[in-house]
């Protein structure tokens, strides 16, 4: 016999862990399916290379310019919480001109007052604060930034004060002072027995009957095929995989379902590095604790610099370049023996939305970065901007990464117009009834901001339209 739930939730990170947690607090039996482990504090060390095996997608490439211009490595948890595991918890709300990029991409009239009490709940739910207490490397750079006119910020974060400065946010806080879903949401909803949870769970496709979604099949932990029912489907896999999924769900042929993969979103970053004399230790601070807003609209530079961070020494060997190309031989060398002398800053860079989430003729993913002149001046622009500060701080040498992803959006895109947008204001399919996306691929355009809490406010928000059940689904 086959099992029936209220809601099946296909992923568990910062639209679906939500979503399922509230939902299963509501008292609705709620399945919640995640094809990454169920790891917690317990298993978390920094532990570089095991923590990329155990709670990270393997990094995959968006081809930039079908690869003429390089790649953008796209970067996410696969795990239970998703990339809320293993991310810097930087906790900040839509800019007004955000939303207003919204209603010109899809109509979508989402005002920062209308997210604003979604907000609210989820940042007393995570115990959002503001982050003070900046370390040496933070100070090392701090005049330089307000002498060219980009003064530090603290940032605000979802970590409580459990949080010691280690530097493990990127291999899961063993301290669970980083509020992910997973310890939040997920844990506190699955520990009351209330939600039921199954991780190392693959969904192959949504089903589908007469237009109304009635289901899912998934691939369990130990190789079996099973099926579940709902009177609802929440696919929350992830900006990559979300499109993915409704792709091998066969949707019916409309302009809308021809927009699944569309319009994503990357948020490009890099890190660029300075040498300094002394010992910084960037690796041991709570990764981002302050960051430089002066450039954050399109028309000021179209980037946010955030301070301090460094990658472990793995991810910082493979990925040092300068003028000349990536580094190796000696110079890599050296670089790595002065790894504690680096301070690094990340550059986070406005984008249009020009992506692509595709299957190939294999059905194999892939993905498209056909950046525009306008978004490349912006990318050099910030790094530009990142190397004058760090030589302006005193910076003996200044090294770089190339193009990252970790806030890739929008690949299926909200609105009020099924021409422009694959789900409608409350996040369900135009065309298939009973089918909802609950994850950063509705996001219309990208954020000039870090996306995870308007992506948690997001799906609080479709938490209480499911609950509220308007269409007598869940009845």
């Amino acid at each position: 016999m086959n099992e029936r739930f209220d809601v099946v939730v296909v992923g568990s990170g910062a639209g679906g862990g939500v979503i399922a947690g509230e939902l299963a607090e509501r008292g609705r039996k709620v399945l919640l399916l995640e094809t990454g482990p169920h790891k917690t504090a317990a298993d978390f060390t920094r532990w570089e290379a095991k923590a990329e095996h155990d709670l990270w997608w393997p990094i995959r490439f968006a081809l930039i310019d079908g690869g003429a211009g390089g790649a953008v490595a796209l970067l996410g948890g696969r795990c239970v919480g998703g990339t809320t595991t293993i991310n810097t918890k930087v906790a900040l709300r839509a800019h007004a001109l955000d939303h207003a990029k919204w209603k010109e991409a899809s109509g979508l009239e989402l005002s920062s007052s209308d997210l604003a009490p979604h907000y609210d709940r989820v940042e007393q739910r995570l115990g959002v604060r503001e982050r003070t207490d900046w370390r040496k490397s933070v100070r090392t750079v701090e005049s330089a930034f307000r002498e060219l006119g980009a003064p530090l910020e603290a940032v605000r974060s979802y970590t409580d004060a459990n949080c010691m400065s280690c530097g493990s946010c990127l291999q899961g806080c063993p301290t669970n002072a980083g509020k992910s879903t997973l310890n939040t949401y997920i844990h506190d909803a699955w520990a009351a027995g209330k939600l039921e949870l199954r991780a190392d769970s693959r969904v192959e496709r949504v089903l589908i009957e007469d237009g109304e979604a009635t289901g899912v099949e998934y691939v369990d932990g130990d190789g079996a095929a099973r099926r579940v029912d709902a009177g609802a489907v929440v696919v929350a896999a992830g900006t990559l995989n979300t499109p993915q999924l409704l792709l091998r769900s066969e949707l019916p042929d409309s302009p809308s379902s021809r927009l699944v993969g569309r319009h994503l979103g990357f948020h490009p970053v890099r890190l660029v590095y300075g040498l300094f004399d002394e010992p910084q230790d960037t690796h041991m601070v709570y990764p981002i604790t302050a960051h430089a807003m002066a450039h954050q609209l399109d028309e000021d530079g179209g980037f946010v610099i955030e301070a301090t961070t460094i990658q472990d020494p793995i991810a910082f060997a493979t990925t040092l370049e300068d003028e000349n190309g990536p580094l190796w031989g000696a110079p890599l060398v050296e670089a790595l023996r002065n790894f504690r002398r680096w301070v690094g800053v990340l550059a986070m860079v406005n984008d249009d939305n020009s992506g692509v989430v595709r299957l190939d003729d294999s059905g194999q993913e892939a993905f498209d970065a056909p950046f525009t002149q306008v978004e490349h001046e912006r990318m050099a622009g910030a790094l530009d901007f990142a190397r004058e500060v760090l030589v302006a701080a005193g910076a003996s040498q200044v090294l770089w990464t190339g193009l990252a992803s970790t806030h890739v959006q929008g690949s299926c895109r909200m609105g009020s117009d099924p021409e422009r947008s694959v789900v409608d204001a409350d996040g369900q399919s135009w065309d298939v009834k009973r089918l909802y996306v609950g994850d950063g691929s509705v996001v219309p355009r990208t954020l000039s901001v870090n996306p995870s809490l308007t992506i948690m406010a997001l799906a609080s928000r479709l938490a209480g339209h499911l609950h509220d059940d308007p269409h007598g689904y869940l009845s």
